[in-house]
């Protein structure tokens, strides 16, 4: 990319904390901040967010990160030529157009409190799990926002009454950042983005606008939903009291859409991201695949309202980072995330223990909302670090199921391999830095792990799609990445192939062992 004056900021705003990051015209970052917000669990299987919080940790990002930017010299005031906005997906509010204020707190994308929900619609329609799956390519599941809207209009009296006055209207966090960062009350844009909408379970993949068979089935009112835009385009410009008035608001993507466009993902390429859950995304070109064996269908990015769309298939796992903050927050096995690596390494196996994080029941490709976390294999012998591998290779299991998935789906209709006739996953996210990590999901795959140089993406690829609406980047700046590939980490599988299906067929047992104990008793 060119030497040249200018900056793209970008707000990365995920399940467990919100960034905000400053690039130049190299995609380097020049300056970040990062704050951790409220976790809320009111009840088992239950997570909820403070959307007044989220937009408080928003603000001090970006004023932080100024900060920081100024005081290395950078003239970020006049240099600032867009911002892009990434977010947690599914993570669903509802709030008061007159008030500005959330008529009850966000719920979570892994929250399963809506699991009666989905079961009873399962057997009141005729297609049942799969009934929407034609328009929307998503099952009926907890995991999205429709089910979370359903639940909040039958349960939560001021979200009925709000919607009986035509006071109330609805969002992922997205549409409910871009709203309060435009003016809120005052005249505040109420959009979305076509990646964020495609997973709500109401928009029709084909035209991309929202379904109405589906919003009548479901008895949802058309007019608390946003107007859909594309994921690179001017939406609009951010009002005063925040850090940056006037600068514009160019580029909007669900965070594993961002850091899709972040690793320059063509038709044909994966890429996995490791953060609270891990999401595998294979960009299908234009084509939309029906999934036969447990996948999403869903949407790459749309980089501009005449462009093309590229579709995908996702898989989606809930607990991949999360695990490593339950044995340090719940069992205080480690203090922080990063001593993982070391306790797994002082063992060479995880000694027989198989470990499945089903703590809310599993996503792709079993989805089992029944699931529920199991330890096997346990003996005398088994110690802290044989655990702390076990919860590693869990993430990377996991992922292989996911790919292994995709490689059936797809088949020849999504080209799987370089010119070396090898399958290279790309990875990004948190977690990646953690070398043995992403060795054993080497080993447990059976082909390379590719990890960039930045392993940040997602905040990335949002700053890419801002870039390109203002013509501060072009698409081959993004997608010509060989530069980036030769400074990246190539991981290469050292397992033999006969230990590889010995485990695997041991993780399969574990992961059946896992069915059907939603219910125990307390």
């Amino acid at each position: 990319m060119a030497a040249e004056t200018g900056f793209i900021g970008s707000i990365d705003q995920g399940t467990t904390s919100t960034r905000f990051i400053i690039y130049d015209h190299d995609a380097r970052a020049v300056a970040s901040h990062q704050v951790e917000f409220t976790q809320f669990y009111p009840e088992a299987g239950w997570v909820e967010h403070d959307p007044m919080e989220i937009v408080e940790s928003v603000k001090v990002c970006i004023a932080k990160a100024l900060d920081k930017a100024t005081a290395d010299g950078h003239n970020i005031e006049g240099g600032l030529k867009a911002i892009g906005l990434t977010d947690q997906r599914e993570t669903t509010v509802v709030w008061s157009k007159s008030t500005g204020l959330p008529l009850h707190k966000a719920i979570v994308w892994m929250d399963a409190r809506t699991s009666s929900i989905c079961r009873r619609l399962e057997k009141e329609l005729s297609g049942g799990r799969s009934h929407f799956v034609e328009s929307c390519g998503l099952p009926i599941s907890t995991y999205f926002s429709a089910m979370k809207l359903l639940w909040l209009m039958e349960n939560v009296e001021a979200v009925k009454e709000a919607i009986k006055k035509g006071d109330a209207i609805f969002g992922t966090i997205d549409t409910w950042l871009i709203w309060n960062m435009t003016g809120g009350i005052n005249g505040g844009l109420h959009v979305t983005d076509v990646t964020n909408a495609s997973r709500t379970m109401l928009m029709n993949l084909k035209s991309l606008s929202w379904d109405d068979t589906t919003l009548k089935t479901l008895g949802i009112p058309a007019e608390i939903l946003p107007k859909i835009v594309s994921n690179s385009e001017v939406i609009g410009e951010i009002c005063k009291g925040w850090p940056i008035p006037g600068i514009k608001i160019a580029g909007c993507l669900g965070d594993q859409h961002a850091a899709m466009l972040g690793q320059a993902c063509r038709k044909g390429e994966a890429k996995s991201t490791y953060g609270t859950g891990a999401f595998i995304l294979l960009n299908t070109g234009e084509v939309a695949i029906k999934s036969g064996h447990g996948l999403l269908t869903t949407l790459a990015y749309k980089l501009g309202p005449q462009a093309k769309t590229n579709y995908a298939l996702e898989g989606s796992i809930a607990i991949a980072g999360a695990a490593v903050q339950w044995l340090r927050d719940s069992l205080g096995i480690i203090k922080s995330a990063s001593e993982i690596e070391d306790l797994a390494a002082m063992v060479d196996s995880t000694g027989g223990v198989y470990f499945v994080p089903a703590f809310n029941g599993l996503f792709a490709p079993w989805w089992r909302e029944d699931a529920r976390g199991v330890c096997i294999g346990i003996t005398r012998f088994t110690n802290k670090s044989h655990i702390a591998r076990a919860v590693l290779e869990s993430m990377c299991f996991q992922v292989k199921d996911v790919l292994d998935s995709m490689k059936k789906d797809a088949g020849e209709k999504g080209s799987l391999s370089n010119d070396k006739g090898e399958f290279l996953l790309r990875v990004d996210g948190g977690a990646t830095a953690n070398n043995l990590l992403m060795q054993i999901q080497a080993d447990l795959m059976g082909t390379p792990v590719v990890r960039p140089v930045d392993i940040e993406t997602t905040a990335l690829g949002a700053a890419y799609a801002a870039g390109l609406a203002v013509g501060f980047w072009k698409e081959e700046d993004i997608f010509e990445s060989g530069e980036k590939a030769k400074n990246s980490r190539v991981f290469r599988p050292a397992m033999e192939e006969e230990i590889r299906k010995k485990k695997v067929a041991s993780w399969c047992k574990a992961v059946e062992r896992t069915f059907d104990l939603a219910d125990l008793s307390i």
